[in-house]
């Protein structure tokens, strides 16, 4: 359940100040100050370095008190760490020589279980059969400048959690999305400057959404860029309110070889794929070269759902209400629930180089029916159905609705198998984040930052 900002802090900084007095023994940690990200009141800590008062990062977590930076040395860590105490910061002195490695058996490389306000920075995970980097139940959690790649499920992912950023890092090599912020609403979070590339997705958010915005990153050559996506298998259904924005999304879909879930393959060949989100903002970005859709708003067909689609007062409950109501009776539910897109506005994308459509919208139910979703201010060539910001236009509508996309067909076509994510390539070299050696801790406290939607502008084609 999510406390309050203020309460929280009142009770870390409590525990801050027991830790600086009461360090633990048999250490050569120093005594640090640490800020929140964002700045804000100062936290009382230790300094813990690894491998030099630890061996192992999961020894120095284990020891670690809240407020305390663990700074964590160049070196192949073979271990899956465990984070369950709230506040840490937890640093690579070198982006990419201070690495986890799964070696392909342990399922991932930090997992943050319930702690609260936990920033993990500066290094790499890889090789893992989960995933690089994972924060479970928490309110509060950073991760920045971190690479993950040949991950077995995701990359850099948020699940269950609000108020979290996902900054200047990078993904790849991921059978199910190089990112993914799922399970919340209102989120509060936010995903920056990223880049996510030969995954099965770049970004995917199941049930995600309010205040929670994706720009200024890259996402190309996996199987489909972003796609937010809707369905009872996981809680505070559905997929809404998510703004994607100044983004660079291209060439999803030219590389049969990646690794790729189910979805994957069946969004295969499109940029941004709102799979039955609602209310979702899509505005500004670049979009090119990609077989299919660069930008479609379509369903998903859910098959043998957990619940019936929420109504009513549901649609607006925060998702700490939403998951205590009762479900339907599974008797009384269809064999394929179908989650429409709905109330989704697609403004000011430049959209070029798709194979059907730049810009399209599709329904398996009645084609002729908006749904609410709307186009405007777009600089695109084609589109399904055809005239597309005058039949669906945000404002007066208007005209044949005819040539919506035939989803039965693009369902039924066959995809290319999954490639082996164990096998897919080492990334480049990643920027490592300013002065680690020095830097004052940064509990996740005054996260998300704050984004200027309206200011942000179209990125320039790579």
């Amino acid at each position: 359940m999510t406390r309050s900002r203020t309460v929280l802090l009142a009770v870390l900084a409590v525990l801050g100040l027991l830790a600086a007095a009461c360090s633990s023994s048999g250490t050569s940690s120093s005594s640090a100050t640490t800020t929140p990200t964002g700045g804000g009141a100062e936290w009382s800590g230790n300094t813990i370095n690894v491998p030099a008062d630890y061996p192992t990062i999961q020894e120095a977590v284990n020891a670690a008190q809240p407020g305390d930076l663990i700074l964590v040395g160049s070196g192949i860590y073979k271990e899956a760490v465990d984070v369950e105490t709230p506040g840490l910061t937890i640093r690579g002195l070198d982006r990419n020589a201070t690495i986890l490695d799964g070696e392909f058996t342990r399922d991932n490389g930090i997992r943050v279980l319930g702690a609260s306000n936990v920033t993990v920075q500066n290094m790499t995970a890889r090789n893992y059969t989960g995933n690089g980097f994972y924060w479970t139940g928490v309110t509060g959690y950073h991760g920045s400048y971190l690479t993950a790649y040949r991950n077995g499920d995701y990359g850099i992912y948020a699940f269950d959690s609000v108020r979290g950023q996902f900054d200047h890092s990078y993904a790849s090599g991921s059978p199910d999305a190089g990112f993914y912020i799922g399970e919340c609403f209102p989120c509060d979070a936010a995903i920056l400057d990223v880049i996510s590339e030969y995954n099965g997705l770049g970004y995917s958010g199941t049930n995600s959404g309010g205040n929670l915005v994706i720009a200024n990153s890259e996402f190309a050559h996996n199987r489909a860029g972003l796609v937010p996506n809707s369905g009872s298998y996981e809680l505070c259904y559905p997929e809404r309110d998510t703004t994607i924005v100044g983004n660079l999304v291209h060439d999803n879909g030219d590389d049969p070889n990646t690794p790729a879930i189910d979805v994957a393959k069946l969004a295969m060949g499109t940029g941004i794929l709102p799979a039955g989100g609602r209310n979702n903002l899509i505005q500004n970005n670049r979009v090119y070269n990609h077989e299919r859709v660069g930008i479609g708003l379509v369903p998903f067909p859910e098959e043998n759902p957990k619940d019936d689609l929420p109504t009513g007062d549901e649609l607006t409950m925060p998702c700490s209400q939403a998951r205590t109501l009762p479900r339907a009776d599974k008797a009384s539910l269809p064999g394929t629930l179908l989650w429409d897109a709905m109330g989704n506005t697609v403004k000011g994308n430049v959209v070029s180089g798709s194979g059907l459509a730049d810009l399209a919208f599709g329904s398996l139910g009645t084609t002729n029916d908006p749904l609410g979703n709307c186009f405007e201010g777009n600089t695109f060539t084609t589109s399904a159905p055809a005239n597309i910001e005058t039949v669906m236009a945000c404002q007066n509508p208007s005209g044949a609705f005819t040539g919506t996309l035939d989803l039965a067909t693009l369902i039924a076509t066959e995809r290319p198998p999954s490639g082996d994510y164990k096998t897919q390539p080492v990334p480049p070299d990643q920027p490592n984040m300013p002065d680690a050696a020095n830097a004052p801790g940064m509990p996740a406290v005054n996260v998300p930052e704050k984004v200027d939607v309206n200011s942000i502008q179209v990125p320039a084609a790579k």
